[in-house]
């Protein structure tokens, strides 16, 4: 568990209504992931504390703590540097395909045998572990089915049941048809729906036609019977976590489960992972297609993030002080925002051509990496792009 005094490293990846940072715990340097929002907005991260606090398992990535700093909620989470399920999509050979959709399948199992529908599983919310394991991310969507907001449809359109997408009902079955959509996502290495680009047009296709997501025809039967018990239309058809994980496909699953035995650093986090939209406290209550559901619907559907390395970034403002600038859980003083325009792509300065960081340059950042591993490579770049260009 998190306490004591912490610091921000670098901001991550943010959403509708937070942030997620990357923060180190003073003295240990250990490191954790803060997802922070303003207390006036924290409603949805209060209630994803509340649900993650009260689970405990090897397949969902686990609450260290939570704090209020001032005018801003933190939730405390188990970093890690695999990534997310998404950034490998379509480069999974089946087996491995196999093996994360069972342990996402005991993830769900776990959740829905503790009444808990996690309403917004996808690549992006599925993260890379060590030894090939995979875990369960971003409960900002969760709730405890019949918990009183059942009229609130919240998620990533492209991933919607269409009971969901129709606004009549989300619960475990929904879970079971976005995990469908999440193997159809390894599988191709895109959307489930890759011909509709519009989530207004992608909620009346799934909400009001006949179609499902289509596997590629190089996978097995097993894999395309599997992710047909996922996709039946009918929610009372649809296939429970328990039974799921008795399908054929998961027989070899379970195996290459066992072969990657559990070894849970505090690692585990991917940069666009936070992106996953929620909806604001304003609208709880309201049902799906009210007056402004179009532009709702849009905001649900984010863009990919683009962490790219492109080699050119300049300063934008000045970090050094920032990056020491420490927290004390429950002391107040944090400034979640302090990283949010450390640095702005070349293309996007109208001249930098006395920011041109050559490559004998960068090396020596690399060099810098190597002798002080503990610094934040963002800011040895800032320290190496000043000390250069001071000169010029």
């Amino acid at each position: 568990m998190v306490g004591g005094e912490w610091k921000f490293r670098r901001i991550l990846g943010s959403g509708a209504t937070s942030t997620v940072s990357l923060a180190a715990s003073v003295p240990s340097g250990d490191l954790f992931a803060v997802k922070s929002s303003p207390v006036s907005h924290s409603f949805l991260l209060q209630r994803e504390h509340a649900i993650l606090s009260s689970l405990s398992s090897p397949h969902i990535i686990p609450c260290l703590g939570f704090d209020v700093s001032g005018d801003s909620c933190h939730l405390f989470l188990e970093y890690a540097t695999g990534g997310a399920l998404s950034d490998v999509a379509g480069c999974i050979e089946e087996p491995k395909m196999q093996a994360f959709s069972r342990q996402i399948l005991l993830a769900l199992s776990y959740l829905h045998s503790n009444g808990i529908a996690h309403c917004d599983v996808k690549g992006r919310n599925v993260l890379l572990c060590s030894n090939g394991c995979v875990k369960l991310a971003d409960f900002g969507c969760a709730r405890v089915v019949g918990g009183g907001d059942n009229g609130v449809v919240m998620g990533t359109p492209a991933f919607m049941a269409p009971e969901v997408a129709r606004g009549e009902e989300q619960s475990f079955a929904g879970d079971i048809w976005a995990l469908g959509c999440t193997v159809v996502e390894m599988a191709t290495g895109g959307s489930p729906w890759p011909e509709i680009s519009d989530p207004v047009a992608a909620i009346h296709r799934i909400g009001f036609s006949s179609d499902v997501p289509a596997m590629p025809a190089w996978v097995s039967g097993d894999a395309k019977d599997f992710v047909s018990r996922c996709l039946m239309r009918d929610p009372k058809q649809r296939w429970t976590a328990e039974e799921l994980l008795r399908h054929p496909f998961m027989a070899v699953a379970a195996i290459e489960t066992e072969k990657a035995k559990w070894v849970s650093p505090k690692s585990a986090l991917d940069f666009g992972l936070w992106y996953s939209e929620a909806e604001d406290e304003e609208d709880e209550g309201s049902a799906v297609l009210t007056e402004d559901s179009v532009n709702r619907i849009r905001q649900m559907a984010s863009a990919p993030s683009n962490w790219t390395w492109t080699g050119g970034w300049v300063g934008a403002r000045g970090v050094a002080d920032e990056f020491e600038s420490p927290v004390s859980g429950g002391q107040g003083g944090g400034n979640e925002e302090a990283f949010s325009s450390s640095f702005v792509r070349r293309e996007e300065t109208e001249d930098v051509t006395e920011g041109t960081l050559l490559g004998d340059e960068f090396c020596k950042i690399e060099n810098d990496f190597a002798v002080e591993p503990e610094m934040d490579f963002a800011y040895l770049f800032y320290r190496r792009f000043t000390e250069t260009f001071s000169k010029k």
